[in-house]
């Protein structure tokens, strides 16, 4: 092989090894993780934060996450190798063994664990600990005995905010569980859509999501609907208690009214069409009410007092 060529191919191989190792981390989430975690951590650090403080914090929390996701994928490999969204992953394509696949994980999660204990505070470190080992121990295996797992994961899931403002308060604070709400509560909707678009093929890998369960015809429309309607007064809980002002409100009533229009038309009538109006609601609801409490100037003013 001429030298030109085998410097081209070796730039192919690096470059899909590269490109695995980003699959591995599902960057969508990950970037989700991090924005997640650095408002909380703003909130947490009080009127005047320190901005590269708080950013570490939420790179060592995103880490933990990656590392949530590289172990969930090395647990469902057999699952995924017979569910068409998933077959190509690195794993059951047998693009990359297990054993790096671990270390890659492991590595990423002590990181971050080790990070934030000897940055910030061990109590951080311990429930970012703690939120990787019920994701990848608990909720994981749940998958394939019971639809309880959607519940089970929720909780693990909306754990990047409250680990942010731990992480640079140094406890949890009242935005802390009220962001940590907000996230739960948001969950289910988009989580459902998730579940009923692929449910055949979660059927046919052996997971027990709502949608893939027998006689479940109607309930992943109906569940989004329920927390749909949970999420739009959780949502207004900093209103009410005086720490968020009108920006917060006409954000939180306008995207969740939009998301209980949509989970509503998903109730009515479980569709392509309406689960992805579910799912494509949820994309946006999440960073654009994140985005207006830290916009909020009555925020600020309430975090000064």
């Amino acid at each position: 092989m001429k030298p030109v060529a085998r410097s081209a191919a070796l730039e192919r191989t690096t470059g899909r090894v590269l490109a695995d190792y980003l699959v591995l981390v599902r960057p969508r989430i990950s970037a989700f993780v991090l924005f997640a975690a650095y408002t909380g951590g703003l909130l947490g650090a009080g009127p005047e934060p320190d901005l590269a403080r708080v950013a570490l914090a939420a790179l060592f929390i995103g880490l933990v996450g990656a590392s949530s996701s590289v172990f969930n994928q090395v647990l469902e490999r057999d699952s995924d190798r017979l569910m068409r969204r998933t077959a190509t992953r690195p794993l059951p394509a047998e693009r990359m063994s297990v054993r790096d696949a671990v270390v890659f994980g492991a590595v990423l999660g002590l990181l971050g664990v080790v990070g934030l204990a000897w940055s910030f505070q061990a109590l951080s470190a311990l429930l970012a600990l703690s939120t990787l080992a019920s994701y990848v121990l608990v909720y994981t295996p749940l998958k394939r005995h019971t639809s309880l797992n959607t519940v089970v994961g929720a909780l693990p899931g909306a754990m990047p905010p409250l680990l942010g403002y731990v992480a640079v308060n140094g406890s949890a604070g009242p935005w802390a569980w009220m962001l940590f709400a907000i996230l739960f509560a948001w969950q289910f909707p988009h989580f459902f859509a998730i579940a009923w678009l692929y449910r055949d093929e979660y059927r046919r890998a052996g997971m027990r999501m709502l949608p893939a369960l027998p006689g479940a015809v109607g309930l992943a429309g109906r569940q989004a609907l329920l927390y749909s309607l949970v999420l739009l007064p959780v949502s207004l809980i900093p209103a009410v208690r005086g720490e968020a002002g009108p920006v917060t409100v006409v954000a939180a009533l306008v995207l969740g009214l939009a998301y209980l229009a949509s989970s509503a038309a998903f109730a009515w009538r479980e569709t392509r069409t309406s689960a992805r109006a579910v799912l494509l609601t949820s994309l946006f609801y999440l960073p654009l009410l994140y985005a207006a409490v830290l916009f909020d100037p009555a925020v600020s003013l309430a975090l000064r007092n």
